[in-house]
């Protein structure tokens, strides 16, 4: 009989919305922990709206339904602070509160000093946790750091778990209700087909705790993947790996096994290097054919002297064939960028967006460099005083909480949005035909990027709209306020006359924002102006309006927006099932009203 006989499990979800659908948690890492104990237990359990603000409720409800006598509780770093209050009311509950994952892995004592911890489980989870439950905590538990008459006990380490194939898989089972979806059925999901890294970046943290590079067998993959299957829907699969690609022959096992099993009705999207990929060229075409769609390269910067500094072990020289090669078997590629490096001016990272077009990325996301405890940039950016923010909240990879020897955090921040206005939006208006249709692209990157920037709660909305206006501020201060120009091609009409969208800021200012034909080319150009004054009867985007519109959004609701928009993408066939889900919901159909309301006083 186990020491501990009831079982709770949770996941604190990240305190900033990040509105990107494939970022959603599908809680692999406790249903990992639910099914290394599942045999040795009388009741295991998970909460509710895990992914949201209603966990606390549902947490609160779930332990006076069914009491638990220790709670489980996996933790990101921008995830501290609700993994603290669900540990409050696991203790109110008189459960026995043991945590892990990558923060409390990183800085143990620190989560100990917490009266309603218990319990730091250090790395690797599984074999940990089921010697705790089966034996309660003592030294004899590998890898556990507890209290014990007022100090801190670690145990002997453990080992990282050498042979992953003889973990069970994840119990998916036990997940509850997600957008109406539950257990297998999440039309979103994730595989782990290997653990570690071969690689040690100064600015990950997943040395900590997955250490060395270890893959799953074929075999146990292509199970895995039979049980998400799915004839009607197409299911969106991230394998999230630190690294896919790092065996060759093993990923053209797995693909040569699914193709003969049928197990190609999938939209995979995975994360490797360039080099890589160049060296897969020969399975590029299996991968696609088991529904690979997107692989994220990490390229963090165009310059050789930051990938030193970060002992990213980048050839840049090879990311342009990388790209070029899967874009020649329809598999799409996103740049990962990081901006914010201690000796990087602004005109240094002014040049990222343009290093990205020249690499033929069709995507890309820019990222702030963020400390993470545990990473060798963690420690660099503490001792230099840099770290301007231990507000754990912050720490997703989008808010500043660093100053650097060049750029303070609003700077940070406004550059981020530059490059990704830079980037996507300027070059998605150079293929429109129509003003209202400029000012749709505009509005949809703008209203992205203020949802990022309100994630960072220390900012007002004054604060906000200064770091979006001075990002476009710096396109209109090029020469001639030209700020990209492109010759397309005979099959796109001419522009019979110029688009014009204003931006307007809190104070007066604005920007013209004018896409024109110049003979066979496009041109956008940006004009600053000091007052309220416009050049014509044009759409114009009042800022305030904007921000105070976003302000006004539940971060659960656009999140579900946006996962079943993204379940649309590649199941046209279910829009009809989708968009009757959402006119159910009254509160759905009053907050789109307010979206047309928005767009229609923009025209």
């Amino acid at each position: 009989m186990a020491y501990f006989n009831h079982v709770s499990l949770v996941e604190a979800p990240q305190s900033a919305c990040v509105p990107f659908p494939q970022y959603i948690s599908d809680i692999i890492g406790i249903c990992y922990l639910a099914a290394a104990v599942k045999n040795d237990v009388e009741t295991l359990s998970i909460p509710e709206n895990y992914y949201n603000a209603g966990i606390f409720t549902s947490f609160e409800r779930l332990l006076k339904k069914q009491p638990a006598e220790i709670v489980g509780i996996s933790s990101m770093t921008g995830a501290f602070s609700n993994a603290v209050r669900l540990a409050e009311i696991a203790r109110k509950h008189g459960a026995f509160v043991v945590m892990g994952g990558f923060h409390p892995t990183a800085l143990p004592e620190e989560v100990l000093k917490l009266s309603c911890i218990d319990a730091v489980v250090i790395g690797e989870g599984e074999e940990t946790f089921r010697d705790l439950v089966l034996h309660g905590p003592g030294r004899e538990v590998k890898g556990l750091v507890f209290r014990e008459n007022g100090g801190i006990v670690y145990s002997a380490p453990r080992e990282i778990i050498r042979d992953i194939d003889a973990l069970s898989f994840p119990l998916r089972s036990l997940r509850p209700d997600r957008y109406e979806e539950k257990g297998t059925d999440y039309s979103i999901d994730t595989i782990h087909t290997s653990r570690g890294c071969p690689w040690v970046c100064s600015f990950c943290a997943n040395d900590q705790v997955h250490k060395q590079w270890r893959g799953r067998s074929a075999e146990s993959v292509v199970d895995e993947f039979a049980e998400l299957h799915s004839t009607v829907i197409k299911k969106r699969i991230k394998i999230w790996d630190a690294n896919f690609l790092t065996s060759i022959g093993r990923v053209e096992r797995i693909c040569d096994m699914m193709i003969e099993r049928g197990l190609t009705n999938f939209r995979i999207t995975t994360e490797t290097r360039a080099k890589d990929l160049i060296r897969g060229e020969r399975i590029l075409e299996k991968l696609s054919k088991i529904g690979l769609n997107k692989v994220g390269l990490g390229i963090e910067s165009p310059n050789a002297g930051t990938l030193q500094l970060l002992n990213k072990k980048n050839d840049l020289d090879l990311v342009s064939t990388a790209v070029a090669l899967a874009g020649r078997h329809g598999i799409g590629t996103e740049g990962y960028f990081i901006i914010g490096h201690n000796h990087e001016s602004e005109e240094d990272t002014m040049a990222y967006p343009e290093f990205a077009k020249t690499l033929g990325l069709p995507q890309s996301v820019f990222m702030v460099m963020t400390p993470y405890p545990g990473t060798k940039v963690f420690e660099e950016y503490r001792r230099e005083n840099r770290v301007k923010s231990f507000d754990w909240d912050r720490f997703n990879n989008f808010i500043p909480v660093i100053e650097t020897e060049r750029m303070g955090s609003s700077d940070i921040s406004s550059m981020m949005v530059y490059c990704d206005i830079a980037f996507a939006t300027l070059d998605s208006m150079l293929r429109r035909n129509r003003e209202r249709d400029v000012l749709l692209v505009l509005l949809k990157d703008i209203f992205r990027n203020v949802l990022i920037l309100g994630g960072n709660k220390v900012l007002d909305a004054d604060e906000i709209s200064e770091i979006v206006f001075n990002a476009f501020l710096r396109f209109a201060g090029k020469a001639g306020g030209v700020v990209v120009e492109k010759t397309l091609p005979p099959s796109v009409a001419p522009l019979r006359e110029p688009c014009v969208v204003t931006l307007r800021a809190s104070d007066g200012k604005s920007i013209d924002i004018t896409l024109r034909q110049r003979e066979d080319r496009r041109e956008v150009t940006m004009f600053a102006m000091s007052g309220r004054k416009t050049t014509g009867r044009h759409p114009v985007i009042d800022l305030d309006i904007l921000i105070r519109f976003v302000s006004s959004l539940k971060g659960d609701m656009l999140m579900e927006i946006l996962y079943r928009f993204e379940l649309l993408r590649y199941n046209p066939g279910k829009r009809y099932a989708v968009f009757f889900s959402l006119l159910r919901k009254p509160e759905m159909v009053f907050q789109a009203g307010k979206m047309a309301a928005l767009f229609a006083r923009s025209l």
